[in-house]
């Protein structure tokens, strides 16, 4: 599936039991690292790859102690870390003006100071180390668009944006930092419906140049070529998986005002 070769690496993925977090689990395991991902609870299985196994520990990350019993334990396990994917994260739709205080709080940390502290801690780990190593985090493409019923999840993640930025220099030369914004994932729960029904899935895949939604393959593939040597002059990075973006909302309003007898309204130009 990929020429990335990771023997020998040992790779942790936050988040790593479902959806995104758990297809970039599997790919590195593919690949040959050894890979930890942690949960706030146990999956019915962990992931797999080729006879492989990835080894699965509790963590709440929003909880430091916890954060640091979770990479005691690799560190005991594995000796090092080699590769962090900061993937836990997401956010329920909440319009702004009806969440609560405790409920945007909430969401920025597990969206922002969550993957921060945990990056601090990893940082410690791999400036000893004479490879260093590399931290992925899975931000979105809601950090630099409107993200109405999800604004504190986008605020969020444009603070993690702007933040692996600053990582990416302060903590180099021996550890490379990047970012991986993904718009729309097919997920299981997208999947089962919950952008809508078929028609509604259709509706939204004709919104992307690409036809479709990312799968979480696409976001794997991304995170495999990060984190090597092949991407080794990458770093405060952010790779942008949209598919082309989005067909601005005003061409489509033009064409639906047009006229057969009309001629083609052309967009406005911006200077």
């Amino acid at each position: 599936m990929s020429g990335f070769d990771y023997s020998g690496k040992t790779v942790l993925v936050t988040g790593g039991t479902k959806g995104i977090g758990r297809r970039i689990a599997e790919r590195f395991l593919a690949a040959g690292a050894r890979v930890f991902v942690c949960g706030r609870g146990a999956p019915d299985a962990p992931p797999e790859a080729d006879g492989r196994r990835a080894t699965f520990v509790a963590a709440d990350l929003r909880d430091i102690e916890q954060v640091d019993a979770l990479l005691a334990t690799v560190r005991d396990a594995a000796g090092g870390l080699d590769v962090l994917v900061n993937n836990a994260g997401g956010s329920p739709f909440a319009l702004a003006a009806d969440a609560s205080p405790r409920f945007t709080e909430s969401i920025v940390r597990l969206n922002l100071i969550a993957p921060l502290q945990m990056a601090q801690r990893v940082n410690a780990i791999m400036q000893r180390q004479p490879g260093g190593g590399v931290m992925l985090f899975i931000a979105s493409v809601s950090a630099s668009r409107p993200s109405p019923g999800t604004a504190a999840y986008g605020a969020a993640k444009a603070g993690l944006v702007n933040a692996v930025t600053s990582l990416a220099v302060e903590w180099a030369p021996r550890v490379r930092v990047c970012a991986v914004s993904p718009s729309l994932v097919l997920t299981e729960s997208a999947a089962d419906g919950h952008y809508g029904d078929a028609d509604a899935l259709a509706a939204i895949c004709d919104t992307i140049p690409a036809g479709r939604l990312a799968t979480p393959d696409d976001i794997a593939s991304a995170c495999l070529f990060l984190a090597s040597p092949d991407a080794a002059y990458a770093s405060g990075t952010n790779l942008r998986l949209d598919g082309g973006g989005e067909r601005p909302a005003f061409l489509a309003a033009a064409q639906a005002a047009a006229t057969p007898a009309s001629p083609a309204v052309s967009p406005p130009v911006s200077r």
